[in-house]
């Protein structure tokens, strides 16, 4: 924690800063319990504090969650961003539910090409904790969050939060509560729907990616009103995500059958809307160049939109090539009604978006667009169904990039734009784009040359992806 002295984490304690909320967990050696640096409890004195990088560091340690601050919803953020892209992938794996077992690190330091000795060094240089401690952790503070906000039975609250028995779920929470879990539920509003707050670092620009969705919404699959976003997560289930200012949050509201799969719609929600990102330090660096200075001072909360499927965005970047926003929603439109099913009865939207393999099986000639980019519309999908890994994060954006270009009909801006907006590359940078070099003219008349505009944006790294979305909004 090179940055943050205990002298410094105190001072923020002490101010309960919100900005530092989830850079730092403060851990109280006489109580035992650790805290976020907004906890409204008394501030304890610099001699009895430890201060941790993460949940899972403060837990190893023998510390347990704070019931009045609730470490369970503090902002996800991780000092590995921009410093460990293998601490990132991996951590995505997780929140995913990529791996089976909170004990097969070795299959998840497969999956990221590196030894399981090499990953455990990345994760306690980086996060100060296990891979095995911070599955852990994420699962117990899962099922803390949702005892707290829903009304589901204990045994529902197991199963979505992945412990493999209702006796190994008591077992845990006895050992760091020192109570059964149902001792730490409150009320919480009744119904079959579940609501979950998502907390964020604010700003949050709101409007901004709402205006984005809507813009791009799939009919069927998406929709956005009355200032909400709906979709179709699954075959019967449903997501409406509003935004919750006062609470620095966004309340998710999820209609769906088995809790089972409730962890990875709620990851996928943080990545689509990119919960977890720590603007004010984005913003900070970007606003350093004269150009981009006022962007950032006009949205300072402005993030960068994720997509909800890997394969779904890819296949929105390849019929948006060459043609508007306008016209590739169309498109789309069209291939959900050729090759989509029906997902939740009587809701609206209705439908899923298609699988790899149902696009690949399909005729496509109906869609109405060059033979080209149905050519390329193919060969995507029969990439993504002869590679299930294809829209996961390689080691470097180059080598994601590289293996996107592989694909018949895939150039270099449509690989940048699958990569910020599926691999959630936060450098990714498609150069090339017109929007893009337009707004880099900078009302000068003069657009620059892609290659040109990657070397202006050279000091905008590690977020070009963030520095794009300004641009794209001026």
């Amino acid at each position: 924690m090179e940055e943050f002295t205990p002298e410094v984490c105190h001072r923020a304690g002490q101010s309960r800063d919100p900005r530092f909320d989830g850079r730092f967990f403060t851990a109280v050696k006489t109580t035992g319990i650790y805290c976020r640096p907004i906890c409204p409890a008394r501030t304890p004195k610099l001699e009895n504090c430890r201060y941790f990088l993460s949940a899972a560091a403060a837990q190893d340690a023998g510390f347990r969650p704070c019931l009045r601050c609730r470490p369970e919803v503090s902002p996800e953020f991780a000092f590995w961003r921009g410093t460990s892209n293998t601490v990132s992938r991996a951590l995505a794996l997780i929140s995913e539910g990529a791996i089976d077992s909170d004990t097969n690190i070795e299959q998840l330091a497969d999956r990221l090409g590196i030894g399981e000795r090499q990953l455990r060094r990345l994760f306690q240089e980086h996060l100060g904790a296990s891979p095995i401690s911070v599955i852990q952790t994420r699962r117990v503070l899962f099922a803390k969050q949702l005892i707290h906000e829903t009304q589901l039975p204990m045994s529902e609250v197991a199963l979505a939060a992945g412990f493999g028995s209702i006796r190994r779920f008591n077992d845990t929470f006895r050992k760091l509560y020192n109570r059964p879990p149902s001792a730490l539920r409150r009320v919480a509003p009744s119904g079959a729907e579940i609501v979950l707050q998502l907390t964020y670092r604010p700003p949050y620009d709101w409007d901004a990616m709402l205006a984005f969705f809507a813009a791009r919404a799939i009919p069927g699959v998406e929709l956005v009103e009355n200032g909400k976003y709906y979709r179709t997560a699954s075959p019967n289930a449903l997501i409406e995500v509003a935004h919750a200012p006062q609470r620095n949050a966004l309340s998710v509201k999820v209609r769906i059958p088995q809790v089972s799969g409730l962890a990875t719609l709620v990851a996928r929600v943080r990545r689509v809307f990119d919960v977890g990102a720590d603007i004010t330090t984005i913003g900070d660096h970007l606003a350093r160049d004269p150009m981009l200075a006022p962007l950032v001072a006009k949205r300072p909360g402005l993030r960068s939109p994720g997509g909800w499927d890997g394969f779904e965005l890819a296949v929105r970047a390849v019929l948006g090539q060459q043609v508007s926003v306008a016209a590739a929603r169309t498109l789309a439109g069209r291939l959900v009604e050729l090759t989509g099913t029906l997902g939740t009865a009587q809701a609206v939207p209705h439908k899923l978006f298609p699988t790899a393999a149902e696009v690949a099986a399909a005729d496509l000639d109906p869609l109405g667009m060059p033979a080209s980019r149905r050519r390329t519309l193919k060969a995507l999908a029969e990439a993504a169904v002869a590679d299930p890994k294809l829209f996961e994060r390689s080691a470097t954006l180059e080598e994601s990039v590289k293996r996107l270009c592989s694909i018949p009909g895939i150039g270099e801006w449509t690989a940048q734009y699958i990569a910020l907006r599926a691999l959630r590359e936060p450098d990714a940078f498609p150069a090339s784009d017109l929007a893009l070099l337009r707004a880099a003219a900078n009302g000068s008349g003069e657009r620059p040359a892609p290659a040109q505009l990657l070397a202006r944006a050279e000091p905008w790294r590690p977020w070009r992806a963030y520095a794009a979305q300004h641009l794209w909004n001026s």
